[in-house]
Formats: structure tokens, sequence, C-alpha cells
């Protein structure tokens, strides 16, 4: 599971394979997300094709294979930029501080857009590692980042969109469009969303992860973009999970590693 190396998710474990489902999810091609993502973002979006309506229902059929329980007191990590100003004993000093408590979770009635949730509906992103939740808010060198752990209330289960089925070498070709879509899509929840975006790219994420709330998942899981080892977990939520402290850091050094891609 692609959990295992991170001690802080030693409680997640996997539920039923449903393999059965599987089977039945209609998926018709291996770029039927980038299609579903297309419509959603350039044509329509609230009343879609029958292509995109059968691509929703094939998700949620073969999502359930993708399941994992998080159990209860798991930790996991949230950043936010800044910190707050606190004065010494002597009140002659102002000190640096981390963020409080409330202001380190969503507010419950607003919500800027983002990979997992529509504007105006918030949800609880946290991380795997504190060096992906750092890494998230985007910081340049010099900037301070208030670090809060965060602990599961309760048994929580999850849709891990990063998820590779192993030991499939002989799969068949449904199965090997199915394994390319949920590819497709994970991508696309790790893509980090910028506010100058003037292109809906992350409506279909949006309705993905709306999707799997109706079918009664607690939230979904993917990959970070940022760095290696590192998952993101976005909660519906925002009750799910409960600060146990936080810790003010400052970013010392950021790499970066360039290629040039190919020409065709």
């Amino acid at each position: 599971m692609p959990f295992a190396a991170v001690p802080s998710t030693a409680g997640v474990r996997r539920m039923g394979d449903g393999k059965a489902e599987a089977r039945a999810a209609a998926f018709t091609s291996a770029d039927d997300f980038l299609a579903f993502r297309r419509e959603i973002s350039l044509d329509r979006r609230y009343f879609r094709s029958r292509r995109s309506e059968r691509f929703v229902r094939a998700v949620a059929a073969s999502c359930r294979t993708r399941l994992r329980t998080i159990a209860a007191g798991s930790r996991f990590w949230r950043a936010q930029l800044g910190h707050r100003w606190s004065e010494d004993g002597d009140g002659r000093d102002r000190l640096p501080r981390p963020h409080q408590p409330e202001r380190m979770v969503p507010l419950e009635d607003r919500a800027p857009e983002g990979r997992v949730n529509a504007k105006g509906i918030p949800c609880l992103y946290l991380a795997t590692t504190p060096e992906t939740a750092m890494s998230e808010v985007r910081p340049w060198i010099g900037s301070t980042i208030t670090l809060g752990q965060f602990e599961t209330r309760k048994a929580l289960s999850v849709v891990d969109c990063s998820l590779v089925h192993p030991g499939q070498k002989d799969r068949t070709e449904a199965e090997r469009r199915e394994a390319a879509v949920w590819a497709h899509i994970d991508r696309a929840f790790s893509f980090p969303v910028l506010a100058s975006d003037d292109v809906a790219d992350y409506a279909a994420t949006q309705l993905l992860a709306e999707l799997f709330r109706c079918e009664g998942y607690d939230g979904v899981v993917y990959k970070s973009a940022f760095g290696a080892n590192g998952f993101n977990l976005a909660l519906f939520d925002l009750d799910s999970a409960s600060q146990l402290g936080a810790e003010l850091f400052e970013a010392r050094t950021i790499r970066y590693r360039f290629a040039p891609i190919e020409k065709r």
C-alpha cells in the first residue's frame, strides 16, 4: 500500500476488494477521464453528456476497489503560511508564535476553490508527512510556516486515487483501461490549483470528490506533486480530525531539478 513507508499512517488498512463490482465498471477508453475533464471544463458542467454520465457511474463502481480505512487516532499534518505575534513575559518584545488552532482549519461557511472542494464548500486538507504539508503551501525562502499535527477522531473510509493494484502483470484489456483512467484521476487531483487559473481544470476533480461524498465516503487520498513520498488527504467533514499542537518553521532552501522536454 502506498502509505506503508509513512509511520504516521500505520493505522491505514485496505478494505474489501469488490472485484466483481470492478468488472462491471464501464470505462470505454483509457482516455475517459481526459474526455470527461475536457467536457466539464470547456463545454458543459451541469447537464452532462451520456458519455460523461456513463463515466461517472464507472468511477462510482470502480472506486470501491480503492477504499482504505484510516484508523481513529491516525496522525497527519496541515500547514499554513505565516505566524502570529505574542509579547514576552515583560511585554517588551514581540515574538513569533504558531497560528492559533482556529486559524489552522477552514471556515465552515466559505472557502476558495481547491482540487477537491468547490468555492464556498470547505474541506480539511491534510498530508502524510510534515514536509509534504509545508511544501503544499508553496513557501519561499525565508518565509515562516505554521505546521499543525492533526489526529483523526474516528475511523474513516476514503477513496485512494493513488492506489495501484499489485501483482497484475496479466491484466485484461478492461483492467488496463481502468488502471490508466485512475492514473489520470490521481494526477489530476495532484495538480496544484493556482489562484490565477482562468481555466476550470479543477472542476472535474471537484465533481468526482462530490461523487465520493455522495457515495458515503469520508474523503479522498491522492499523491502530492511536491516530493516523491508524500500523499494528501482531503476530508469532507471539518470535524473528522482535531489539532494536537503546532510548531513554527522557516523555509531555508528550496530545490528544483529541471530537464528539457524531448521534441517529438
